[in-house]
């Protein structure tokens, strides 16, 4: 079987660029799309493996019939003719689905073509959730994630402080300085994010309350909540001026709400998140 894999700005230009370089039409292709990319301002591209599929095999011709013994007369009804082909089914028109109201404003960044899905493929319907209660964090639940997460700097063998910060509705603020608290920050945040991550997850089985922790090492959390800020407000700027929605690189929940916050109040502009843990994103959109 003839395989390839293009790169394209789109599946039907890779469909087409892999007609060509296989020397065949794009009715006997299979396509499967490998990878898709998203860009700021739309810009995207979509990696796809083409596969010439193999002809049906030739239909296996009835038996003959047995020839009619001697003496015997063979009726019209009871003669064997060779059985009609059965017709090719027909397409079945897959139903339109239902339109999504439009997102507001803005052209909209380009639509990425949606991915091949094998027949095979079961479609669960989803469950109706129960709406989560609200959980407001208190001064005993500050202690309760304070004394965990002091239990696992000592386990690490580390020098570093934790004490209560602010509390607001389910999240705790925890404070860490100290001689090695720079190792827990890491490079863009990535190791203090790694621990917020482990501790809710302690948490979350120990206590069992829906409270939550987010931890800030030598004030590491406010400088990033300042450049998010600035780097929304920029491209928010740029989204009025284009007319087009704006997709930011994927964040964690904590950072996207910085980003929503920081552009609740920016005129003509509104905000909304898209796609799946840990790759969900922050879509900047104009309004009319």
């Amino acid at each position: 079987m003839q395989t390839v894999e293009i790169t394209a700005k789109s599946v039907q230009e890779a469909t087409k660029a892999a007609a060509e370089k296989l020397g065949v039409s794009k009715d006997v292709l299979k396509v499967t799309v490998l990878e898709e990319t998203k860009g700021l301002f739309g810009k995207s591209s979509v990696r796809v493996r083409a596969e010439v599929e193999e002809a049906a095999p030739a239909p296996v011709a009835p038996p003959e019939p047995p020839p009619a013994k001697p003496g015997k007369k063979t009726s019209k009804a009871a003669k064997v003719e060779d059985p009609a082909p059965a017709p090719e089914p027909e397409p079945v028109a897959a139903e339109p689905a239902a339109k999504e109201p439009a997102k507001k404003g803005g052209k909209g960044r380009a639509k990425a073509e949606p991915k091949a899905v094998e027949a095979t493929d079961a479609v669960d319907e989803p469950k109706p959730q129960e709406p989560e209660p609200d959980v407001v964090a208190t001064s005993a639940d500050g202690e309760q994630l304070t004394a965990l997460v002091r239990e696992l700097l000592t386990a690490a063998n580390l020098q570093v402080n934790a004490k209560t910060g602010e509390i607001a509705g389910r999240y705790v603020n925890l404070h860490l300085d100290g001689k090695d608290a720079a190792f827990l920050v890491g490079k863009h945040g990535e190791v203090l994010n790694a621990m917020q991550y482990l501790v809710n997850i302690i948490a979350g089985r120990r206590f069992d309350n829906g409270v939550r922790a987010t931890l800030d090492g030598n004030d590491y959390r406010r400088r990033r909540e300042d450049a998010l800020t600035q780097l929304a407000t920029k491209i928010a700027d740029q989204v009025k001026q284009r007319g087009e929605e704006a997709l930011l690189d994927a964040l964690p929940a904590f950072e996207r709400r910085i980003v929503h916050k920081a552009l609740s109040n920016y005129e003509g502009i509104s905000t909304y998140s898209e796609g799946e843990e840990p790759n969900r994103r922050v879509v900047i959109a104009p309004v009319d």
